[in-house]
């Protein structure tokens, strides 16, 4: 089972319950991750990948995935974050379920880059993705970003979907090194951050 902690909550998740699981969802939070929840991470990331990309990624890949490995990575990432970098976790009764990760260099580029977004598949389809998406947006606006972008297999149709919904833009591909090649990424644009940040 997933590891969290407790916090002060940036921005918590609420709506009306229609289910049991979505009852447990409302108590969920999305708050800044930090080197204590670097397993937590690991096992969302290990999970939420071989939910995500059975038939996308070979499966010998996602067979030799380490929640003990990503923990370290995690803990070494969090341990020495930059101020430029963002990780927010959502967290619900029974530990995390999901993660956004990003970066802002005001001095590099007026545009902030989201690096990964996974939600644990039993909560997804709730808003919650939608809360980190934006969530990680607003942090970047306040810290002065203009735009932002990320990048997404071609092949992933549902979070395809997910960030044309939220109002992203697919505007350039790129071929994806490793994995045994032929897979391609699309990178989705919001030129105004403000408008996914602020709804």
């Amino acid at each position: 089972m997933p590891i969290g902690r407790g916090g002060a909550p940036l921005t918590k998740f609420a709506q009306a319950p229609s289910s049991p699981f979505m009852e447990r969802l409302a108590e969920s939070f999305v708050l800044p991750a930090g080197p204590g929840d670097s397993l937590g991470l690991a096992q969302v990331h290990v999970q939420s990948w071989r939910e995500t990309y059975p038939g996308l990624l070979p499966a010998g890949y996602l067979e030799r995935m380490s929640v003990p490995l990503y923990a370290r990575r995690w803990r070494h990432q969090l341990t020495r974050a930059r101020p430029t970098e963002l990780v927010l976790a959502a967290e619900g009764p029974d530990g995390l379920i999901g993660y956004c990760a990003g970066a802002f260099d005001a001095e590099a580029s007026p545009r902030a880059e989201v690096f990964t977004l996974y939600l644990l598949r039993e909560a997804q389809g709730f808003g919650l993705g939608r809360r980190l998406l934006r969530n990680a947006a607003r942090v970047f606006h306040d810290q002065g970003a203009a735009s932002l972008v990320l990048w997404v297999l071609a092949d992933n149709e549902r979070a395809r979907r997910f960030y044309a919904h939220l109002g992203g833009e697919p505007v350039a591909e790129r071929a994806v090194r490793g994995w045994g090649g032929g897979l391609t990424e699309v990178r989705y644009d919001w030129c105004d951050i403000g408008g996914l940040a602020v709804h």
